[in-house]
């Protein structure tokens, strides 16, 4: 065996899986709860209004392996975030925003000297609408479990902008 094949052929895999491991941390998103549906297999929509601070409705009720087309339209004057997650990732969520509220019109964060960073806000659970706008979020519901919809702009969720998933039987 070639002592030069072996090394260089680990490194190869070694950098594979890294890559890998890197990408799905970056960008590969998962819910226990379900994951980004396809328009195809909606089998019904729900209109949401984001009004200013409040969800109208302020529940759902769905089924699990049902795929949903939420189409959400903001009413208020402020821009508003339908997201669809547990209490436990809203809870965290809201930390990033306020976070994010630290940061120009560029995504940069100048909170700190030094610290100018882009921050992206892309998860596929998540929708922001400005004032006005419509737009829409499909989601396949894969499993019965304790989840809401919320906005995390800051002051918005403690202001009641928060409702709850519910699971039909």
């Amino acid at each position: 065996m070639n002592p030069l094949r072996f090394p260089l052929a680990v490194s190869i895999s070694l950098a594979v899986s890294a890559v890998s491991s890197f990408a799905l941390a970056a960008g590969g998103h998962s819910y226990s709860f379900g994951a980004p549906g396809k328009a195809a297999e909606a089998t019904r929509s729900i209109a949401v209004n984001l009004a200013d601070n409040y969800y109208e409705p302020d529940a759902i009720s769905v089924k699990p392996g049902e795929t949903i087309r939420f189409v959400l339209k903001n009413s208020g004057e402020f821009q508003h975030e339908f997201s669809i997650n547990t209490l436990a990732a809203h809870v965290e969520h809201r930390k990033e925003m306020a976070a994010m509220a630290n940061m120009d019109h560029a995504g940069m964060d100048h909170s700190q000297p030094g610290a100018a960073k882009p921050m992206s806000h892309d998860d596929p659970n998540m929708v922001i609408l400005e004032p006005g706008e419509t737009k829409e979020l499909i989601w396949k519901f894969t499993a019965a479990m304790e989840i809401e919809f919320a906005c995390s702009i800051p002051g918005h969720y403690e202001s009641g902008m928060v409702g709850r998933v519910e699971f039909a039987k």
